[in-house]
């Protein structure tokens, strides 16, 4: 998987203008899960640093950790759509082929269950790759 990595250009691998400039008003505008989710990894859960919607060549993940490559993705109801199932589908075949793991929970579990969620990204923080 290391080898993967080192394909990519950067921590960005050559996001546009276009998609910083969104990610910067998805910032301005995150969801209630999002928020409730962002309280917790600001504070650098295990030690490990996450930004919220780090643009990755087409692409905005909703978390990124980088020293561990994982990205948190945080679906709403639409991701359930037929059309939504197959772009999510090619964005994690993406992110594995340049070495990020990407794990994904629904609005209603950050929202009523964040405990759960939290040992899930803890598990993935102490066995995770790199």
């Amino acid at each position: 998987m290391k080898e993967n990595w080192l394909k990519i250009s950067g921590m960005h691998d050559g996001a546009s203008p276009r998609i910083f400039k969104n990610a910067a008003k998805l910032r301005l505008s995150m969801t209630p899960s999002e928020k409730n989710l962002w309280n917790e990894l600001k504070n650098k859960p295990l030690g490990f640093k996450f930004r919220r919607q780090h643009p990755i060549k087409f692409y905005i993940l909703d978390f990124y950790c980088h020293k561990k490559h994982l990205s948190i993705e945080i679906d709403g109801g639409y991701h359930n759509h037929l059309e939504q199932k197959e772009k999510d589908k090619k964005r994690t075949e993406y992110l594995n082929s340049v070495g990020i793991k990407e794990i994904r929970f629904q609005n209603d579990m950050v929202l009523n269950n964040i405990e759960q969620v939290l040992k899930q990204i803890y598990v993935e923080l102490r066995t995770g790759s790199p």
